[in-house]
């Protein structure tokens, strides 16, 4: 009896139990960790886009702020959304 219960508690069952778990868990959530991602990577890609607009915003006299609102704004909205991020900026000017 105690062998079994030394087998349950400190043996390889539990790893292999939770590797199972963490296996179903990752093929129940692969959607919405896919949009998770998805989102994550766009929201990367319209931060450095907001970055390089910064570096060339004394050209045009405008600036935006870099921050992670504005990004996932970019990464949501794409183009639309630097339309509506410049709009916003102007509208708000004193």
């Amino acid at each position: 009896m105690e062998r079994l219960t030394d087998l349950l508690w400190n043996g390889p069952l539990p790893y292999i139990a939770g590797g199972l778990l963490l296996l179903a868990l990752i093929v129940f959530l692969r959607k919405p960790l896919q949009l998770v991602f998805r989102l994550a990577l766009k929201t990367g890609i319209g931060f450095l886009a907001l970055m390089a607009f910064s570096k060339a915003c004394g050209i045009f006299g405008v600036s935006l702020g870099v921050n992670l609102l504005n990004s996932c704004i970019l990464g949501i909205l794409g183009v639309p959304g630097f339309g509506l991020l410049l709009m916003l900026h102007w509208a708000m000017l004193p």
